[in-house]
């Protein structure tokens, strides 16, 4: 799965200089548009359970496709979705004591669908700002929960550790240069992703991303 992950980065970083040279158009231009993202992910799991608390970030990836509409020719305002690979997750410690506490990591990777509105103000010639907010929904696909005490490894989505359906709100704002874009945004985790019917769980994640709109 990395290896694969890794090539279709790679590919993209590649297309990059084509893609300037081959399209020059500004965002406002097009009704409807494409777009290709790749970034970093830096993720939370907050619980209520000592053993699921991964309250440290986590660092991962993130990569994926986007398509946006404009919702009226008058206004700049755009829906944009998209289907994106995430790699999400936190990590923690078993124990309080400095002495005696060990650590303990997750992976969480999602397959994501954003579902978001976007407004795109001109600041400069070519050059747009574009605040935006939504939801999204997640399907975990893969992960494994590390304890580095007791040695041992087992899947995240499982009966003892997390539910595989997340779903929650992202927020963010974008800034785009000709088809250049980048992003900061964040998912803030509404769906409990705990077995438990004591406990709750959920994700939390900061994105950083950049790409191009086609």
């Amino acid at each position: 799965m990395k290896k694969k992950i890794l090539t279709a980065i790679l590919a993209m970083v590649m297309a990059l200089p084509v893609c300037a040279q081959e399209y020059t158009h500004t965002f406002n231009d097009n009704t409807v548009y494409y777009g290709v993202r790749l970034g970093l992910s830096m993720a939370t799991v907050n619980s209520d359970d000592a053993k699921l608390d991964g309250g440290s970030m986590q660092a991962g990836l993130t990569v994926g496709g986007i398509i946006g509409i404009q919702l009226s020719p008058d206004y700049p305002f755009y829906l944009e979705s998209g289907l994106m690979y995430t790699e999400k997750g936190g990590k923690g410690y078993n124990e309080q004591s400095t002495k005696t506490r060990k650590k303990f990591t997750f992976d969480l990777n999602y397959l994501e669908m954003p579902i978001i509105l976007k407004y795109s103000y001109e600041v400069y010639d070519d050059v747009y700002i574009q605040p935006f907010g939504g939801g999204y929904l997640a399907w975990g696909i893969g992960g494994k929960m590390k304890d580095y005490g007791e040695r041992v490894a087992s899947s995240s989505f499982s009966d003892s550790y997390f539910k595989r359906f997340d779903g929650g709100l992202k927020l963010g704002c974008g800034i785009q240069y000709q088809i250049l874009y980048a992003d900061i945004s964040y998912d803030f985790g509404l769906r409990n992703i705990n077995h438990s019917e004591f406990d709750s769980s959920h994700n939390g994640c900061l994105y950083i991303t950049a790409g191009v709109n086609f």
